[in-house]
């Protein structure tokens, strides 16, 4: 147990070095031209993701960022940081530098609705990414992971491996996304009527609100066998939550994302499965998306981008040092 403990420590540094690092960068990108050598008439892209502290949109945005200096455009990045308030701020102030497209995750999946509506009014292609927003009909294409199958892939995979269970569930109410997950995981394993979902959590997607919350969920004494996470930011802050109190053996632990950390815990016998997001093809359909807007085609309205479940048996198979 100590040896994992240290396992998990230092995937936790890594993780809080890294969302150092890469903070550090995207402030320096943020509002910056990525163009080195721009077009006549270059077009310019807002791009608002949900937050930058994840790896995944980090690499969304980077495939998004290779096309368009490809193509002798320019790219305005801004980082909300969780705060949907700051989000329509900075979609409002992106709007007022006169984006020819805007590329947004949004925060909260219901509060966006005016911002994009003057969006839709100046003429700005929209494109959304990862989590739907309320008024779909506002969005030229909404691309996301299959979140319900998400969801759903996990929990068909649970009843194989229990016949009953109380379940903790760690959510992200905000999101579009973090909803359909959860339902498609709750649908398919209260199938099975021994199984019980003992408390649902909010977390926000985010490690440093899962890892205090999974403890106290502890403390307080709520009975578990088993967690499911909507993605594996949680999932890794609930791993350490439950390695502090030596529980980890006693637990089975289950994610969306499958991230290089997971896949760790996955293969380290740590978390049974998750399932595999793919931000290098979502990055990629989004760009393309994108031109053939630019260019007036038809595309389709709803994108989703399947998912596929890794556990201990195919982990290998992924790769474990690198995302999808």
């Amino acid at each position: 147990m100590e040896k994992k403990y240290r396992y998990l420590f230092y995937i936790i540094l890594l993780i809080v070095n890294t969302v150092a690092v890469a903070a550090g960068i995207f402030f320096f990108w943020s509002g910056k031209d990525f163009s080195q050598n721009q077009k006549k008439d270059s077009l310019l892209f807002g791009a608002s993701y949900m937050t930058m502290n994840n790896e995944f949109y980090k690499i969304i945005s980077e495939e998004i960022t290779y096309r368009v200096e490809a193509e002798g455009d320019r790219m305005v990045l801004r980082d909300p940081a969780l705060d949907v308030d700051r989000q329509i701020e900075q979609i409002q102030e992106m709007l007022d530098m006169g984006i020819d497209v805007l590329i947004i995750t949004p925060v909260d999946w219901e509060r966006l609705t005016l911002v994009l509506m003057q969006a839709r009014k100046q003429g700005t292609i929209i494109v959304v990414l990862d989590t739907n927003v309320e008024s779909s009909d506002l969005a030229d294409c909404t691309i996301t992971s299959d979140n319900y199958e998400a969801g759903a892939l996990v929990g068909r995979y649970f009843l194989t491996q229990h016949e009953k269970s109380r379940i903790l569930v760690m959510t992200h109410e905000a999101t579009k996304s973090g909803q359909d997950r959860v339902e498609g995981f709750i649908d398919t394993v209260m199938t099975n009527e021994n199984m019980e979902i003992v408390m649902k959590i909010e977390c926000e997607g985010q490690l440093e609100i899962a890892m205090p919350k999974m403890r106290q969920a502890i403390e307080d004494g709520i009975e578990f066998d088993s967690v499911f996470c909507l993605n594996d930011l949680a999932s890794v802050g609930v791993a350490a939550a439950l390695d502090e109190k030596d529980m980890l053996n006693a637990v089975d632990l289950y994610g969306v994302d499958a991230s290089p950390d997971s896949k760790a815990l996955i293969a380290e016998g740590m978390m049974r499965a998750s399932a595999a997001q793919f931000p290098t093809e979502i990055g990629k359909e989004a760009a393309d998306v994108i031109y053939r807007l630019i260019k007036g085609e038809q595309v389709e309205k709803d994108i989703l981008v399947p998912v596929e479940l890794i556990t201990e048996e195919n982990v290998e198979q992924f790769g474990i040092d690198r995302w999808q």
